[in-house]
């Protein structure tokens, strides 16, 4: 190991808190090729039961300092090259410890575009600057007429240029930005208004038409909506501190007597902070503000879209779903139990064609004949009405009935992948299969969409993007590995995000299971054409064979763990079959018999967990939401109302809850509980079912104020 990776480990350990060779272990198997949910589930005496955040932690911290490394040696080679490096200035940047500290001593070195101070020095006036920082008793005129030349005619002229070179010096000082900084940071406050004669247009912003606050007490959510009116032209807004207290900053340093240069000096100070200073640390502060709002919008964003990923199945059966509508009617679609459509056909049930009953007696001849199990009703437009409709129906077999989020259905439907998948049906078929397959599997469906056309979160589109995709997709990374993958019938959208494959093993995997049929074993992985040793190693674990006629194959006990299963089912005197999932027989197993030095306790506790119940699915069995039958419309709701919801998404600020009036309410973060909460994921889910009191309802704008404490509190 040399002495640069040594130093960025003992940086990393440092930042993380964990043991120095969890850190090198887990370092070492990234450089293999090892995925975080690999390492996780299958390395367990490696890291030290490192969890998939701890993992994912140690590798972003590493990356940060080798790039700030990086960056470090760039800028020592870059004032090198200069002439300029100092002892003095080596030493202050090979001790840095920060980004920030790091460019403000670069500063002063960087090549910039010609300013004032720049032609000044040209003009030969930086002895005058230097002179007048002194700050020595004298007549400054007569200072400066030692420097009057035939481009330098004046001296006002020369004691301005002084001045523009005096301000520069104090704007690139890294001691100065670094005072500054922290008070834009303590005491800098945001002063946003509304841009004149677009009142009317950006209604929306209106509650930031005269708004003030602190920088540092602004929530995420306020300052992402404020830089979003800005960018659309309907606000401006400023951010600094006391002019008084930027100042008194620039005086302390600078100013060292009571003459006619210091009161020069403390022109250039005004000058420094109003000209240079003041936009540069502004922009600074709001873009370190921004960067702290995604980062907690980003977490809320991801925290969303796997609770959604993980929403419970209905599994393998048979269901008929419709994607309802007025004029254009109800797009009706039956699936098989793989998701196969078998059926689709459009029915008119409301509004203007009014043939409701032919509707029913289509839909009960439908759910006859193919022996459907469940129905999916999309929630947007007309979903209550079909469902009333629905529930009208004397069904001759017993089915359930569920509303399904349509978020990203029609993304879905107009994309590539619905092309694919079904060429010869039109974008209206297509979102009724994806509203159906999102019953049957939501993680199956939900990972052909962009999951920032899923709509959980908020301003996914003012975050950085670069950051919120890389956190997204460990997300749907993480979710699909936590739950297993069928390798027989999972599509390549889905086998993608296993570990160890991506899209063109994952490509190359379907197309063998066309030519070959289904997989009979995992080790018949081996023939997949590119997949070789290691991603059979980092992959096997979490795909499932339900048809093998090996257990192990449809459990999460990586084969290389078989032989272990095989030595305890002999040791016990049965075999592998026999043993898994007889939670009894599992249960007498003594697991420090079977410790190796490769195989640890860890290890062997995961094992018996998955033999005593073998490919168990983590996600919660599905739940039925019935909304109040007598509240349709947000013109139904009335202060007081006590009404059964379902929460849609999940804000730093709040929750959103759907209670069937085609108008989620936002249940403020103070709402949400009795005790006080800070994060409303620590007491709220995603499509958790909930009760709600209606606080306030405003028609007009479609805004609905909900509270989940004081429904709990009338119980």
């Amino acid at each position: 190991m040399n002495t640069l990776e040594e130093l960025l480990i003992q940086s990393v350990v440092k930042v993380t808190n964990l043991a120095k060779w969890q850190v090198e272990n887990v370092l070492e198997m990234h450089r293999e090729g090892a995925t975080i949910p690999f390492m996780s589930r299958y390395r367990k005496e490696r890291t030290g039961n490192l969890d998939e955040v701890q993992i994912e932690t140690i590798l972003k911290q590493f990356k940060y300092f080798d790039e700030f490394e990086k960056r470090r040696a760039s800028i020592l080679e870059s004032i090198k090259a200069q002439g300029k490096l100092t002892p003095e200035l080596k030493r202050a940047i090979e001790y840095c410890s920060s980004a920030t500290e790091l460019e403000d001593l670069y500063l002063p070195y960087k090549q910039k575009r010609k300013r004032r101070a720049s032609q000044a020095r040209e003009l030969g006036l930086e002895p005058l600057a230097v002179l007048l920082l002194k700050q020595q008793q004298g007549d400054v005129e007569t200072f400066a007429e030692r420097f009057l030349t035939d481009k330098v005619t004046t001296v006002d002229a020369a004691l301005k240029g002084a001045r523009d070179i005096i301000a520069e010096e104090m704007a690139e000082n890294a001691q100065c930005r670094q005072r500054m900084r922290s008070l834009f940071a303590r005491e800098g406050r945001m002063v946003v208004k509304g841009v004149k004669g677009k009142e009317e247009e950006g209604q929306k912003f209106k509650d930031f038409f005269a708004f003030e606050d602190g920088i540092n007490r602004l929530p995420a959510h306020r300052l992402l909506a404020i830089l979003r009116g800005a960018n659309e032209g309907f606000l401006s807004f400023k951010v600094a501190p006391s002019e008084d207290r930027a100042l008194d900053i620039l005086s302390n340093l600078y100013i060292k007597g009571r003459n006619s240069a210091a009161e020069q000096v403390q022109l250039a100070a005004q000058d420094s902070y109003k000209r240079l200073l003041q936009p540069s640390l502004e922009n600074e502060t709001i873009a370190s503000s921004k960067a702290k709002a995604d980062e907690a919008s980003i977490v809320v964003f991801a925290d969303n879209l796997k609770q959604l990923l993980m929403a419970a199945p209905v599994g393998s059966k048979r269901v008929l779903a419709i994607d309802p509508g007025f004029r254009t009617g109800c797009k009706v679609v039956v699936l098989n139990e793989s998701g196969d459509l078998v059926h689709n056909e459009t029915i008119y049930p409301h509004a203007p064609q009014n043939q409701g009953g032919a509707a029913m007696s289509k839909l009960s001849t439908l759910c006859e004949a193919y022996k459907v199990e469940a129905i999916a009703i999309g929630n947007g437009t007309a979903s209550r009405e079909t469902e009333e409709l629905v529930k009208r129906i004397r069904f001759k077999n017993e089915l359930q009935l569920y509303i399904v989020s349509e978020a990203g259905a029609s993304i879905y439907s107009a994309s590539p992948i619905a092309r694919e998948e079904l060429p010869q049906f039109d974008v209206t078929v297509r979102g009724s299969v994806s509203i159906g397959r999102r019953l049957q599997d939501p993680m199956a469906e939900l990972v052909k969409i962009d999951p920032k056309s899923i709509g959980v979160g908020q301003y996914q589109h003012d975050v950085d993007q670069a950051k919120l995709q890389e956190s997204l997709d460990r997300a749907v990374e993480s979710s699909v590995n936590a739950v297993g993958v069928n390798l027989n019938n999972a599509s390549k959208h889905l086998l993608k995000y296993v570990s160890g494959l991506g899209p063109q093993l994952a490509q190359n995997i379907v197309d063998y299971r066309a030519s070959n049929g289904a997989f009979q074993t995992r080790a018949e992985l081996s023939k997949v054409p590119r997949l070789g040793p290691k991603a059979f190693e980092q992959a096997a674990g979490f795909l499932r064979i339900p048809e093998s006629s090996n257990p192990l194959d449809n459990s999460a006990v990586h084969p290389e763990s078989y032989s272990i299963v095989t030595k305890i089912a002999k040791s016990l005197k049965t075999d592998v079959k026999t043993l898994v999932g007889n939670k009894a027989l599992v249960e007498t197993i003594d697991i420090k018999q079977y410790v190796t030095k490769d195989v640890g306790e860890s290890t062997l506790s995961d094992i018996l967990l998955e033999l005593k119940k073998p490919g168990r699915d983590p996600r919660k069995a599905t739940k039925i939401l019935e909304f109040d039958k007598y509240i349709k419309t947000i013109d139904d709701l009335k202060e007081g109302q006590i009404l059964p919801g379902i929460v849609t998404n999940i804000t730093a600020f709040g929750v959103f809850v759907d209670v069937g009036v085609k108008q989620d309410g936002l249940v403020h973060i103070s709402h949400l509980a009795n005790q006080f909460v800070s994060n409303p994921l620590d007491v709220i889910k995603l499509h958790q079912h909930v009760k709600v009191k209606v606080l306030s309802v405003d028609s007009a704008r479609k805004r609905i104020a909900f509270s989940i404490k004081d429904a709990l509190n009338e119980k």
